[in-house]
């Protein structure tokens, strides 16, 4: 993705654009979805028991893990829907 907009960068191509943000949206819905299932694995089987300091430390990670998904996901879908002509 990155790669593709920096080509994009040089040949503004509004169908580079468009197919970046199409294949953006997909990775990072996907990567949402990953995190969350990584999250919640590893919170059942390790992060309970230990408990305390790291437990906090995991879920601050893992927060910050999904603050950006979202974010990038929300530029992407942004780049995607707002099109002016």
């Amino acid at each position: 993705i990155v790669l593709a907009r920096l080509v994009n960068l040089f040949l503004a191509s509004s169908m580079l654009q468009f197919i970046v943000s199409v294949v953006g949206v997909f990775v990072f819905a996907g990567l949402t979805a990953w995190d969350t299932q990584r999250l919640k694995n590893e919170y059942i089987y390790g992060y309970a028991s230990a408990g305390g300091d790291i437990a906090e430390r995991a879920a601050i990670t893992g927060a910050l893990s999904l603050y950006l998904n979202f974010i990038n996901l929300f530029t992407l879908l942004l780049q995607l829907l707002g099109q002016r002509d």
